[in-house]
């Protein structure tokens, strides 16, 4: 049994010895431990910090694609250098390191394909009012859609078994945490929480720059995945939203119309014609998007196993 344990980086230098030196290279249930890091077009040296500290693999990107696109980069690049599990942490040592037998206990235990580490959110000392909020929204928004029971959604401490690893996919540029969930929840992976312990803030945050855009994109990512994975649900609630005040609006016409004063209240019959109407394109828009994301989910098998035959042959060339 190998475990990778994988960590993107963008110009971690100052931050990387710090938390490498905290990673364990024996894990409880596996024969081998490596560890990889990602690249993300750093411009301070990171891949070469990486491997002057012991670092098994270095990935890079040779530009910034963000940190869901170097996520799904190192998935990939553990499974093809033979990984069984794999552990996703972040390069500022957000995450002790001395929780990952916990985190990957139900994994090797066969209890669940991917694991999330729950932080203590209350008990976080740096985490403002509005964000322990945000957080705790997004893991409620998450439940909802995915079905998953999840304490602690938006944490990227993560262990994930090969087989899920192979299966998911992220659409969103900006994060990979809640989206990776909810495709578990259609999949039908068994997820489990697990509580974990946090260190001091090493760095400021690169997602959350003011309170004013973590509340900005954390509404955006809400609302995509509403609209991606649920989307009859989506356009079906803007349907009736649309509706109900257009009947209003056409019974307030009729009502004046049999009363002899229809003339004066065209604009009632004009508004209601074209809320109705409105409902009536988002309740079509509703099927259409269910259509397709029906076919996205046979387009995702089928890249599944697309992966899988790459992987064998990025496996013999990597033997080779």
């Amino acid at each position: 049994m190998k475990l990778i344990i994988q960590i993107p980086c963008f110009n971690e230098a100052g931050q990387l010895p710090g938390m490498l030196a905290d990673l364990p290279r024996e894990v409880p249930g596996f024969d081998h431990v490596e560890w990889l890091v990602i690249d993300d077009g750093s411009s301070d040296g990171t891949g070469e910090i990486a491997r002057e500290h012991g670092v098994d693999h270095v990935i890079r990107h040779t530009s910034n694609r963000g940190l869901a696109s170097a996520f799904i980069t190192g998935l990939h690049a553990c499974l093809a250098r033979g990984a069984n599990v794999i552990v996703n942490t972040d390069a500022d040592n957000q995450y002790r390191a001395a929780c990952i037998p916990d985190l990957v206990a139900p994994v090797v235990e066969g209890r669940a394909q991917m694991t999330i580490g729950a932080r203590p959110i209350d008990e976080i000392a740096h985490f403002s009012r509005i964000k322990r909020m945000l957080q705790k929204l997004g893991s409620w928004v998450v439940r909802l859609v995915s079905g998953i029971d999840v304490a602690d959604a938006p944490s990227g401490f993560r262990a994930i078994h090969r087989e899920a690893a192979i299966r998911l996919n992220v659409f969103n540029r900006h994060t990979y945490t809640l989206e990776t969930i909810i495709q578990a929840g259609q999949l039908g992976m068994p997820v489990l929480s697990v509580p974990i312990e946090v260190n001091p803030p090493t760095r400021e945050s690169r997602l959350i720059r003011s309170v004013a855009q973590y509340v900005f994109r954390s509404a955006l990512t809400i609302l995509r995945i509403f609209v991606v994975y649920r989307p009859f649900r989506f356009f079906g609630i803007l349907a009736v939203v649309l509706a109900l005040p257009g009947i209003a609006a056409f019974a307030r016409f009729l009502w004046f119309y049999v009363i002899g004063e229809g003339g004066g209240n065209v604009q009632s019959l004009v508004i209601g014609a074209t809320l109705i109407t409105m409902a009536a394109v988002a309740l079509a828009s509703g099927l259409l998007a269910d259509l397709i994301a029906a076919n996205r989910a046979i387009l995702a098998e089928l890249r599944s196993r697309q992966i899988v035959a790459d992987l064998e042959r990025e496996r013999a060339r990597l033997e080779d």
